[in-house]
């Protein structure tokens, strides 16, 4: 593994618990010209198939992600990573710990949306292999910004052909 895996940091994700909220609000008011409100992550984290996770250093959170779980799909729909540890492969790991949860033949895909200003989450998602498919015009209700749909495909699973004979 390389150092910038976050596995050498002491990083323990699990899941989100309601004692983590006000350090998860702190991240996103960092991270976001536009944060979620202590409502909205109410709201989100009520429904039964919407999920939080955390990653947490030195009992400290430093990391977040809210996913809904779709028949078909995992759809992310907030992820920040506190500001002084971007970089060290943190959301990296989180990432990686839900591409795992994706199967070919039930949830195969990711899907999420970037603004189209927020170049360093598009670099980072497109890093780990998620490509964008769609452009969603006027996509956000605080601003007339548009987004990218993006999305991470499950790798099939190589299956052998006998030809008969």
């Amino acid at each position: 593994m390389t150092a910038f895996d976050g596995s050498g940091l002491g990083v323990h994700v699990r899941w989100m618990i309601r004692r983590d909220m006000a350090e998860v609000e702190a991240i996103e008011r960092e991270s976001f010209e536009f944060p979620w409100s202590e409502e909205d992550f109410t709201r989100c984290l009520s429904q039964r198939n919407c999920i939080g996770m955390v990653a947490e250093m030195a009992d400290s959170v430093v990391a977040f992600m809210i996913y809904e779980l779709h028949r078909a799909k995992l759809h992310v729909l907030n992820f920040a990573v506190l500001r002084s540890h971007r970089r060290l492969g943190i959301g990296s790991r989180m990432m990686e710990k839900l591409i795992g949860k994706l199967t070919p033949d039930h949830r195969g895909r990711i899907l999420l949306e970037v603004r189209e200003t927020n170049l360093p989450a598009q670099l980072f998602f497109r890093s780990l292999g998620f490509r964008a498919t769609s452009v969603l015009k006027d996509f956000y209700q605080d601003s007339t910004e548009d987004a990218y749909l993006m999305q991470f495909q499950a790798p099939a699973i190589a299956t052998e052909h006998r030809m008969a004979g």
